[in-house]
């Protein structure tokens, strides 16, 4: 029986209104941690100055971030595919909720393990959170057929942006730590309670027989090009973690600037980190993803030999901004590339994500043990060598062309 043309074409409305709602819930919760991340990272000088901590301390308490985002990461793809993505977002975004407003609590009474706890939970939340996100952000592009992770990376930017300039403002003004984390403690929970409404349920379910449901877990790691795409991520997502967790040190320690203004170099790099993103889709349409990867893995290896040998803060201070371009599409790009290498497109996407992560998260503590050693100018040369590579192994982006080239095989 045929439906009469009205209501099928309201149907279709229904349905595009709904993928839209969810696209505008999944650019929030890209925001909210890009907000609460940046929000620590521009009073990372304020807090290491209450705590008493050293440049190799900071490192340590950092190493709880990474150990919570290691468990929300690791268990992550499981927790997926058997719940689906919608409670998978909701944990652990209540999880960042909370842990900021347990970091505040540590930064009033400068209690090391009451930040390193928060965030121990922070980290947790995020890696959870974020690996989710992005299978429903993979699964919107299914559905649509356009390009919208880097967009959605774009939102996480811009919540950096948003993020640095109030802390920026709060650092300059002399603004109570703890204060201002319970202020974006309150904001968290708001967007998550708006949010989470408009995120189907089901996404990423498994069925039995599939990855995280008991049955035997694809051999991915035998697959060269996801394995290719996944040491791009790590290489890029390094870049970024780096800069979202030592950069207002390193401009304060390495190159002579206050705090203050140590905050401002940084949001200059999530500015040009938000702008590569939304103009990313435009110039992944037109030259493809292998050129503008490589691009990127330039544009970041100037702006970092720049940072590590130039002796002027100005010029360092510029330099961040080739840094954050070129940083800003390697993460979303490898995601799309690694939902197309093949089934299995949650565990693959899953896979990937994981990687960038454990670079994300668990390489700059290591940066900051470096540091302790050689100073925070030299340690970066790590990152540098990690950028080349990417350059070298951007062709493995180029999904398409395999697919294209298995089609015209069959």
């Amino acid at each position: 029986m045929n439906l009469p043309e009205s209501e099928t074409s309201g149907a279709l409305t229904r349905m595009d209104l709904a993928t839209r709602r969810r696209r505008q819930a999944l650019f929030l919760f890209f925001l909210l941690p890009g907000i609460a991340l940046s929000s620590w990272v521009t009073r990372t000088p304020d807090i290491r100055d209450g705590l008493h901590a050293s440049t190799g301390q900071m490192g340590w308490i950092l190493f709880a971030l990474s150990l919570g985002s290691m468990a929300g990461i690791l268990s992550s793809g499981r927790l997926v595919s058997r719940y689906g993505t919608r409670p998978v977002i909701g944990l652990g975004t209540a999880l960042i909720v909370v842990s900021l407003a347990v970091i505040s609590a540590g930064a009033l009474l400068s209690s090391v393990p009451l930040v390193m706890a928060g965030l121990c939970g922070f980290g947790a939340g995020t890696g959870a959170g974020d690996v989710a996100v992005n299978v429903d952000g993979a699964d919107v592009e299914r559905i649509t057929g356009r390009t919208t992770l880097p967009a959605l990376h774009g939102c996480w930017s811009l919540g950096t942006v948003i993020g640095a300039c109030t802390g920026i403002a709060a650092t300059a003004a002399g603004f109570p730590v703890h204060w201002h984390l319970a202020a974006v403690t309150l904001l968290s929970a708001a967007i998550l309670l708006y949010a989470i409404r408009s995120v189907p349920a089901g996404t990423g379910l498994g069925t039995p027989g599939e990855p995280g449901n008991g049955g035997p877990r694809p051999a991915l790691w035998k697959d060269t090009r996801l394995v290719l795409i996944g040491a791009i991520v790590l290489a890029m997502a390094l870049a970024e973690g780096a800069a979202n967790d030592w950069l207002p040190l390193l401009m304060v320690d390495g190159h002579g600037l206050d705090a203050t203004a140590g905050s401002l170099v940084y949001a200059g790099f999530a500015a040009a980190m938000t702008i590569g993103r939304f103009a990313g889709t435009f110039f992944l349409d037109r030259f493809g993803r292998t050129t503008v990867m490589r691009a990127g893995a330039a544009s970041g290896a100037l702006g970092l030999l720049l940072v590590i040998f130039s002796d002027n803060a100005v010029v360092a201070g510029a330099a961040v901004l080739f840094w954050g371009l070129g940083a800003s599409l390697g993460f979303p790009v490898a995601l799309s590339a690694a939902g197309e290498t093949g089934p299995e497109q949650t565990a693959r996407v899953s896979l990937v994500a994981t990687i960038g992560y454990v670079a994300f998260l668990v390489g700059p503590p290591g940066l900051g043990f470096l540091g302790d050693e050689w100073g925070l100018r030299p340690a970066m040369l790590v990152v540098l060598a990690f950028v080349a590579a990417a350059f070298v192994l951007a062709p493995a982006v180029d999904t398409r062309l395999r697919t294209a080239g298995e089609r015209s095989s069959t």
